[in-house]
C-alpha cells in the first residue's frame, strides 16, 4: 500500500483546518478539558469522516481535475492512486468512522445521517449552485457540532455553538470560495458553479471578504457570549489579523499566492483559537 499517496489523496495535513475548531467546542461544551476516551473519540471519528469526504469529492470529480494542470501532483490524478484503491480506502475510512461514533453517547449515533449527508452531497452541489460553497462550510462545521454533542451526550446545541458552528462554516466556505475564483474560466467552460461563475471572481471575493467579516465578528462574539477571559480574545485577534493579511495579497486578476502556504495560514489561525480557548476555559 502507498500510504503517501493515500496521505496526498486525502490532503491529511489539512485536518488542521477543522479539528481544532472541534476541540474549541469539546473545551467549551466540558468548561475545561472534557473526558479523555471522548476527546480521543472525537479526534478519530473528525479524521476519517473529513478523509472520506475528501476522497468522496475527489473520485466524483475527477474528470473534471483530471484537466486541471495544477493538479497534477493528486495522487489520483498522476496516477500514483487508483480509483478503485481510492473507493476501498473511503469504505475502510466510513466503517472507522462509525465505529468511533459507536464509543461515543448514542445521540452521535441518532444523528450520524446528518453528519454525513453535507459532505455526500457537497461534490454534486458544485454542479448546479453557487451556493456550493455554503454546503462544504456546513459540511466543515458539522464537525465542532458533533464535538460539543459528543461532550454534552444529549442533543443540545446551545446559542454559543451555533455561534461557532456558524463562524466556522464561513470561514472555510469563504476560503473555499477564494480557492474558487481562480477556476472561474474553467468552471464556466465546464458548466461548474461557484461565487465567481456567478458573479465574476472580482465580487466573489468581496462577498467573501463580507462573510469573513461576519466570521470574525462571530469569533468576537462568542467570546463575549460564554463570557471567556481576555486570552480567549488573543485568539479571535489573530484570526481577525490574518484574515486581513489573506485579502490584502489576493486579487481577483492575481491568483498566484492562494498556495499551500496561504491555507496553511489558517490552519495556524484555528491552533492558536484552539490553544488560547482551552487556557481560555482552564485557567
Amino acid at each position: 500500500m502507498n500510504i503517501s499517496a493515500h496521505l496526498n489523496h486525502i490532503a491529511f495535513s489539512h485536518s488542521i483546518f477543522s479539528l481544532p475548531f472541534s476541540y474549541m467546542a469539546a473545551f467549551l461544551a466540558a468548561g475545561g478539558v472534557p473526558d479523555l476516551n471522548t476527546l480521543f473519540f472525537i479526534t478519530v471519528a473528525i479524521i476519517f469522516a473529513r478523509a472520506a469526504a475528501v476522497s468522496i469529492d475527489n473520485i466524483v470529480d475527477y474528470e473534471y481535475d483530471k484537466k486541471q494542470a495544477r493538479l497534477h501532483n493528486r495522487a489520483l490524478i498522476s496516477g500514483k492512486l487508483s480509483k478503485k484503491a481510492a473507493k476501498i480506502a473511503t469504505v475502510i475510512y466510513l466503517a472507522i468512522f462509525l465505529a468511533a461514533v459507536l464509543q461515543l453517547p448514542i445521540i452521535c449515533l441518532k444523528l450520524l445521517p446528518l453528519a454525513v449527508i453535507p459532505f455526500i452531497i457537497y461534490p454534486y452541489t458544485k454542479r448546479i449552485t453557487f451556493l456550493c460553497h455554503f454546503v462544504l462550510g456546513l459540511a466543515i462545521a458539522v464537525a465542532p457540532a458533533g464535538a460539543w454533542i459528543a461532550v454534552k451526550g444529549e442533543f443540545n446545541l446551545d446559542e454559543p455553538i451555533l455561534v461557532l458552528c456558524t463562524a466556522v462554516a464561513l470561514w472555510i466556505g469563504m476560503f473555499d470560495a477564494i480557492y474558487g475564483a481562480q477556476d472561474e474560466r474553467f468552471d464556466a467552460a465546464n458548466n461548474l458553479h461557484s461565487l465567481a461563475t456567478a458573479f465574476g471572481a472580482k465580487t466573489a471575493l468581496k462577498i467573501a471578504g463580507f462573510f469573513h467579516l461576519i466570521s470574525a465578528s462571530l469569533f468576537v462574539a462568542l467570546g463575549f457570549i460564554m463570557h471567556l477571559p481576555w486570552i480567549y480574545f488573543i485568539g479571535a485577534g489573530a484570526a481577525g489579523g490574518v484574515l486581513n493579511y489573506q485579502y490584502s495579497i489576493v486579487k481577483y486578476n492575481d491568483f498566484s499566492r492562494v498556495n499551500q502556504r496561504y491555507f496553511m495560514r489558517n490552519g495556524v489561525v484555528s491552533i492558536v483559537m484552539c490553544i488560547c480557548t482551552f487556557l481560555a476555559v482552564c485557567l
